[in-house]
């Protein structure tokens, strides 16, 4: 069985930062990408950052230059660093990571999500 399991979330002032952390567990062959998601009230989950097993990056638009993700494949784990944080960043944030059973055979799997709430 995996787990994606979450952490670092939680209340900060607009302009500050937080750092997220996902880390991958159980019995499986290899890792592909890891994404990081959100879901704000009443809006439909979207793609915040992504990267892929060679450490390739790609951001939402709102995200970037304030969002940074990266892995460290020895600990299975994924962070996201996020600064000059806003209001409009408010959202569950969900982790998802590619996971391979074997060389050929991928799942994806998702975190139980944690909340980032920002105050003005």
């Amino acid at each position: 069985q995996v787990q994606l399991v979450e952490s670092g979330g939680g209340l900060v002032q607009a302009g500050g930062s937080l750092r997220l952390s996902c880390v991958a567990s159980g019995s499986f062959f290899s890792i592909g990408a890891m994404s990081w998601y959100r879901q704000a009230p009443g809006k439909q989950r979207e793609l915040v950052a992504r990267i892929n097993s060679g450490g390739s990056t790609n951001y939402a638009d709102s995200v970037k230059g304030r969002f940074t993700i990266s892995r460290d494949n020895a600990k299975n784990t994924v962070h996201l660093q996020m600064n000059s944080l806003k209001v409009e960043d408010i959202a569950v944030y969900y982790c998802k990571a590619e996971i391979f059973r074997r060389w050929d055979l991928s799942v994806d799997y998702w975190g139980q999500g944690t909340q980032v709430t920002v105050s003005s």
